[in-house]
């Protein structure tokens, strides 16, 4: 995130910006008919250290800046921008209105005892982190639709809409699209039989010498009983909404299918390798698969993504493939292939994306 770009976002948002001889500090105001709203941005990136007393004091001057127009009712918050959060621990402490930019991390740090929201800005600033490029993008094509409409009450209702639709961006299209799937899939093979079972399973043998290499797909698709299909879907609910949000749709649904598709081919290397010949079914590895992409993501979050650590992911996995190599029937080859395709794939995608993001911030 650069200067300019939260300079766009903010004016996009219908914030004025008022100019600042020091760089560290700027603010940016929203008039309402009784009362403002104040963006108060320090950036505590370079080498700046302020006590409270000092902090306080800028927040008491942008008051009687406001006081001066005869505007009594201020409405601030502070956006503070900083690499290590812990630096400015102090002033969140001292603030309950004032909120952290980790720009190391990419994200926004509302402590507990911090404002939960401020008049609706919060999901805003937090889907602008994500990508502040993308997130641009849409916002300006929100303001030409609304330009089209005109000052109308039908523009209003337009540019409502379409914020609604903005601040909607990340609903998780492709995990519920999928657990869908999974479950008509299911329901056809309660009328079915074996037959889904016995065509889309994936077996080595059909997949190497019969040149069924479809099989690696539609398996992914394919589950036993109601409980195979109920404990995947759980987990992939709760899981893959995280990993959609964070790389979009189509870079998740990319994880999902590589991973389940990798998985298989883990499987059959197993099977010839221990001589057996066993016909699998199920989302296991796909499912693994977005498990590892999200401990990837946590990590890239220095350990912490939203209430997800990676401590609480290591034990899930760990107990996850034991209970899996204690049991019967339970393809472990396509789970561990899964996992470290998924985790493999996400690292690449993450180091790609800061790639471009970093680049896109020299060229700004």
């Amino acid at each position: 995130m650069t200067k300019q770009q939260l300079d766009d976002f903010m004016i996009g948002e219908g914030y004025c910006k008022v100019p600042s001889n020091v760089p560290e500090f700027t603010f940016y105001f929203h008039m309402e008919s009784s009362y403002v709203n104040v963006f108060h941005v320090v950036n505590y990136e370079r080498d700046l250290h302020l006590t409270p007393e000092q902090y306080f004091h800028i927040k008491d001057r942008i008051k009687a800046f406001f006081s001066q127009k005869n505007i009594e009712h201020v409405h601030i918050l502070s956006l503070i921008i900083c690499k290590e959060s812990e630096a400015v621990r102090h002033l969140c402490q001292e603030d309950p209105f004032c909120w952290l930019i980790d720009t190391a991390a990419g994200r926004l740090i509302v402590y507990e005892n911090q404002a939960d929201d401020f008049y609706g800005m919060r999901s805003r600033i937090e889907l602008f982190l994500k990508n502040p490029l993308v997130y641009l993008e849409k916002a300006e094509n929100i303001k030409r639709e609304a330009q089209k409409a005109g000052g109308t009450e039908e523009g209003d209702a337009r540019r409502r809409g379409a914020i609604k639709s903005l601040a909607g961006a990340y609903i998780p299209y492709v995990t519920v699209g999928l657990i869908i799937i999974n479950i008509l899939i299911f329901i056809i093979c309660t009328f079915t039989g074996r037959m889904l079972y016995n065509n889309g399973g994936f077996y080595a043998g059909a997949f190497l010498e019969g040149k069924q290499y479809y099989r690696a797909i539609t398996s992914i698709f394919l589950h036993w009983d109601v409980n195979h299909l109920f404990s995947n879907m759980i987990i992939f609910f709760y899981l893959g909404e995280m990993v959609e949000k964070y790389f979009g749709h189509v870079k998740y649904a990319i994880i999902y299918l590589t991973a389940g598709i990798v998985g298989n081919l883990v499987s059959a290397w197993y099977e010839i390798y221990a001589n057996l010949n066993i016909l699998s079914a199920g989302a296991s590895g796909a499912v693994f698969g977005v498990i590892g992409a999200l401990l990837v993501l946590t990590c890239a979050h220095r350990g912490r993504l939203e209430n997800i650590t990676v401590t609480k992911l290591l034990i899930m996995v760990i107990y996850s493939l034991y209970s899996g190599f204690i049991g019967e029937k339970i393809n472990n080859a396509a789970h561990i292939g899964g996992f470290l395709s998924g985790a493999l794939l996400a690292f690449l995608l993450w180091a790609f994306g800061k790639k471009r993001y970093n680049e896109g911030n020299k060229s700004v």
